[in-house]
Order: C-alpha cells, then sequence, then structure tokens
C-alpha cells in the first residue's frame, strides 16, 4: 500500500541538515503513544520502506519529568505496555532507553547507523531541547511530524495568537485540508521474528524514581483500546447534550478524553472525523470541535511560541501591570500551598474540586477555571498564585504538564487569550468568578456531596 499521498508534507519537518543514510529507520516515541492515526509513525513507516530498511519504534525514559509523580508514570506505562503489543503485531519492536533523552537517542542511533530518526511534536520547552541537541549530534535525517494537531502548530500560525478569535479562521480556513482518514501502518522490510525482548514494564515502573505518595488512579483504564472505548461512549451516549450541559458539572456531559489525549493515546484528529459524521444537531458538533481544535490548538500555539508559557512573566503584559497594581490588596483568606492542597479553605465549593483532582486525577473544565481563579484571590500574591496553581495541576491531573493546563491556568490567573474586565479589588482588571455564579449554572450542593464520595 503505497501511503504517500496520504502524508501532507506540510505536517513534516526536517529539525537537521543532514540527508537520509542507508540504515534502518528509528521512530522516537513521545508525546503520541499510539499504533493507528498516528501521522509520526505512518511517516517514520514510509521512509523505512523508502529506505528499503526495518523501523523500530524507541522510547527514552527520563529521570524525571517536570516533576510527574507515580501517577502519571503508572497511567503512561499501562498504555505503553498495550503499544508495545500492537506494535509487535505488525513485527515493529519497541525499544525503552533510560537516561537523558537527547543522550540516549544520539547514542543508540549511531549505534544502529540509523538511516533516519522521526519523531512527533511537542510545544514545550524542555522536550524541544531535547530535540535540539539531539539534531546537532545525530548523523542522519532528523524528522520531526505534528501528529498531535489537527492542522501543524508551525502551518496555524507564525506567531502566539491573541486569542481564539485570532486563530480560529486560520485554523478554520485550513480544517478540511488536513482532517483526513488514516491509512493503516505498514511495512515492507521488518525481519520475519523478532529477537527484540519483550519489555518487563513492570521493572521499569520500579525503578522510576517519582513521588508514590500520589496513588495511581483505578478508575481511568489507559491505553488505545480504552480510549476508544470512552470515545464510542461520549458519541453514543453524551455528546446530543453537549452544547447545552457541558458546563454543569453534575451532567456528565464531559468527553474525559483529556488524560487520553494527554498521553497521545488517541487522536484528535482521530476524534474530530468521528464527531463531525456524528448524526447529534449541529450545535453538540460545533461545541465540541471548538473545545478539541480551536482551544486545544490554541494552547499550544501559546507554549509553542511563549517560552515562558509555565511562569507568571510569560503573562501579558496588561495583566501582569493590572494584578501587580492589586498585589497588595487586602486578602479575606490567604492560604498556604499545603492548605490548598489538602482542600483546606473556608468554601466547600472550591474544597470539593480540589478532592476531586486530587482522588480522581481529573477537575471539570469549568470548575479548574473556578479553582485557580480562587488560588489567586486567597495567595499571598499573584505570583504565587501561578506557581501554586501550576503545581498542585501538575502534581495531580492526568493531563498535567500539558498545554492545556499551563494555557488554562494563564488564562484564569493571568488573563492570556482573554481581554480586560471591570476592575476590582485583588483581580484588577482578570476576569471574575464566584460561587454565586457557579449555584446560577448548576447544583452546587449536588457536587460537593459528590466530590466527597470519591
Amino acid at each position: 500500500m503505497d501511503i504517500r499521498p496520504m502524508i501532507d508534507h506540510r505536517r513534516v519537518r526536517l529539525l537537521n541538515a543532514r540527508q537520509d543514510g542507508t540504515g534502518p529507520v528509528i521512530y522516537w516515541m513521545s508525546r503520541d503513544q499510539r499504533f493507528r492515526h498516528n501521522w509520526a509513525l505512518l511517516f517514520a513507516c514510509r521512509k523505512a520502506n523508502e529506505l528499503q530498511r526495518p523501523i523500530e519504534v524507541l522510547f527514552t525514559l527520563a529521570p524525571s519529568f517536570l516533576g510527574a509523580p507515580f501517577r502519571h508514570y503508572d497511567f503512561m506505562f499501562r498504555g505503553l505496555r498495550e503499544v508495545e503489543g500492537r506494535l509487535r503485531e505488525s513485527g515493529i519492536p519497541l525499544t525503552v532507553l533510560t537516561g537523558e533523552p537527547d543522550k540516549t537517542i544520539s547514542a543508540y542511533a549511531s549505534g544502529l547507523n540509523a538511516g533516519a530518526v522521526v519523531t512527533d511534536f511537542s510545544p514545550l520547552r524542555l522536550v524541544r531541547s531535547w530535540k535540539s541537541s539531539a539534531a546537532a549530534s545525530l548523523s542522519c535525517a532528523f524528522y520531526e511530524v505534528d501528529a498531535h494537531n489537527i492542522v501543524p502548530c508551525w502551518i496555524a500560525s507564525p506567531r502566539q495568537e491573541f486569542a481564539a478569535r485570532t486563530i480560529r479562521p486560520k485554523l478554520n480556513a485550513l480544517l478540511d485540508t488536513f482532517l483526513t482518514a488514516f491509512p493503516y501502518p505498514e511495512v515492507a522490510c521488518q525481519p520475519d521474528t523478532l529477537n527484540q525482548p519483550v519489555v518487563n514494564w513492570d521493572i521499569l515502573a520500579d525503578t522510576v524514581k517519582a513521588d508514590r505518595s500520589v496513588r495511581p488512579v483505578k478508575h481511568l483504564n489507559p491505553g488505545e483500546k480504552a480510549a476508544e472505548e470512552r470515545l464510542r461512549k461520549f458519541l453514543d451516549q453524551t455528546l446530543h447534550r453537549y452544547a447545552k450541559e457541558r458546563n454543569d458539572p453534575n451532567s456528565g456531559c464531559v468527553s474525559a478524553l483529556s488524560p487520553y489525549l494527554h498521553f497521545g493515546q488517541v487522536s484528535a484528529q482521530h476524534i474530530a472525523l468521528e464527531v463531525s459524521t456524528s448524526p447529534v444537531p449541529e450545535e453538540n458538533r460545533a461545541a465540541f470541535i471548538e473545545e478539541l481544535f480551536i482551544r486545544k490548538e490554541l494552547a499550544d500555539n501559546y507554549c509553542f511560541y511563549n517560552s515562558r508559557y509555565d511562569s507568571f512573566d510569560g503573562l501579558p503584559d496588561w495583566s501582569k501591570s493590572s494584578l501587580m497594581a492589586h498585589a497588595e490588596d487586602h486578602r479575606d483568606f490567604n492560604y498556604t500551598v499545603g492548605q490548598f492542597e489538602r482542600a483546606e479553605t473556608h468554601d466547600p465549593l472550591w474544597n470539593a474540586a480540589q478532592i476531586s483532582l486530587v482522588e480522581t486525577g481529573m477537575i471539570h473544565g469549568y470548575m479548574r477555571m473556578y479553582w485557580a481563579k480562587k488560588i489567586l484571590e486567597w495567595s499571598a500574591n499573584p505570583g504565587t498564585a501561578f506557581d501554586i496553581a501550576l503545581w498542585l495541576n501538575d502534581r495531580y491531573a492526568i493531563d498535567g504538564r500539558d498545554p492545556n493546563g499551563y494555557t488554562g491556568i494563564a488564562w484564569s490567573i493571568g488573563g492570556v487569550h482573554d481581554r480586560p474586565w471591570f476592575e476590582r479589588p485583588v483581580y484588577g482588571k482578570i476576569r471574575y468568578m464566584n460561587d454565586s455564579g457557579c449555584a446560577r449554572k448548576f447544583d452546587v450542593g449536588r457536587y460537593i456531596e459528590s466530590a466527597h464520595k470519591t
């Protein structure tokens, strides 16, 4: 099967000035941890077929990744176990290397005399630094493929976008071009038998140096199969209510796909294709595509073009100035990071959101906005509030350390992708939220009661 016409060349970019060699092709899997619907794997398969060489998949396990606790490694390892099985069924081995990724990938490719190295795309600063270092030391061509976004991040816009309204027309203009079906990965030059031993994921899990006090979540099954089942359930039972009920955390009217999207266990493009053909009313499809496509790719844009995306310093000048002008305002409450973490505030609604985050690894999108804004209101200063919100989100949320999380906190606390509002104490010109506003939207008492049952 010739898959070349089905991979848009704009989705691929060369990270160094090297040529393809004559050795095997390596796919350095990182952000997109799946077998199906993966443009990076498909491109690597195409490249291997062109060179008439075998392909193997490499996963590099860093000593730590932005402070991720064991909860996140557990979810990732269980998903990768499934990926390995799917790859082996196609005759493709998966190798896991431990150590600093840029050094391990370069040494491994050199030892294999690789013909090309392919990787997937991430806008995060640490991952980009690994790729930059690897690109300089690899002796073969090093390709990056945006398999995470529907429209490749560097094609969607050449700059940091001001808001959803500025990136929306650019993305929509390209949607029909990029929203295509996926071929099945096919390889032509794999060995008849795999000598590669199966990865011992249990040993890897035991060797990870991560905080194990944050317990793994058991209510979510990771992996491609579980993600597909979750998608089917959403399409069949929930999507038809999405437009009207998505902001009610009691309605269950969310996709719950964010953990799978974060670890790349499901493709946003595949989800969009399935949603676009759903027979539900258009308003529901449009509302969901706005979140999955416009807002999600706006978040990648923010992190790609703003190197300070995880810092108070990265916020817009107008919001930093406004917040700092009110930094000394009186706070009715001033909690420590420990009090926030233990859900020991005066507000039962906020506490319920924090309990949900800690116990389930997830927090409803509407409640995450309220949760972050109250951290701003009840912290010593706005910079401290930003750091606390980011730390709590990255520590407990299964989709932590993600462009959506960084951007969501930057929006809630720092007005990123928003506009100045009426000025008020503490918040300055940042959009305000309170518990009475939540009460007008949903049954607050029911939400609180439900959180305490988790």
